[in-house]
């Protein structure tokens, strides 16, 4: 009888030192848990963040405010417009004529004009 309450003894010790280690392992879960869950909370309040930022930079308003201040771009119209052809055989863009860009064309006009010759 001696031999079985010792026995029994040591059983109950190692499910005592079981329950206590699972006890342990279950809070050191729920610290990561709570961890995780902060960490999850700011990510969200980050990626609201920045979403809101996103659409703040993506307006059109401020998209033609940097343009016309910082790229010197301007509006297009029709005076300004060019439509390029091309012969109905040529297959390839290479084939196609190089247009001139506005600008150029109008001081290279400019130029001519003032030289007193005709282009």
């Amino acid at each position: 009888m001696n031999r079985l309450n010792i026995f029994l003894l040591i059983v109950v010790m190692g499910c005592a030192l079981s329950v206590v280690n699972a006890t342990n392992q279950q809070r050191q879960f729920f610290i990561q848990l709570q961890r995780a869950q902060s960490q999850e909370r700011q990510l969200q309040q980050d990626y609201s963040q920045l979403q809101y930022q996103q659409s703040a930079l993506s307006k059109t308003s401020r998209i033609e405010q940097i343009a016309t201040d910082s790229l010197k771009m301007q509006g297009a119209t029709t005076g300004r417009t060019q439509y390029l052809t091309f012969d109905a055989g040529a297959a390839k863009a290479e084939d196609a004529p190089i247009p001139v860009s506005a600008p150029a064309a109008a001081s290279a006009t400019k130029a001519t004009k003032a030289r007193g010759g005709t282009r």
